[in-house]
């Protein structure tokens, strides 16, 4: 069973603010950046339960290339992302 992927405003936000922060600077590894990042999606909504739980109810996957940390929750046959969390930023920012 696929999931439905819902992605909330703040981590659109985020990939918003990713894609332009590599654009910036290489032209092409923000597409790269979105390629990776659709790949993890795709993983995410056909294995939702592949990816560790590390604070119930939510979810973590590690994105490899980039340093990000996609923050989701599987519910009703969907997958809500919550956060798209550099993870070279303050991780206080995470527990929120």
């Amino acid at each position: 069973m696929t999931y439905i992927l819902e992605v909330k405003d703040e981590a659109n936000l985020e990939i918003i603010e990713a894609y332009l922060y590599y654009e910036e600077k290489r032209t092409g590894l923000g597409e790269e950046f979105l390629e990776h990042l659709d790949t993890y999606f795709d993983r995410i909504t056909t294995y939702p339960k592949h990816f560790p739980q590390k604070r119930k109810p939510y979810r973590e996957a590690f994105i490899k290339r980039f340093p990000f940390l996609i923050i989701y929750e599987i519910t009703k046959g969907k997958v809500i992302v919550y956060s798209v969390f550099n993870t070279w930023q303050n991780p206080e920012k995470k527990k929120k």
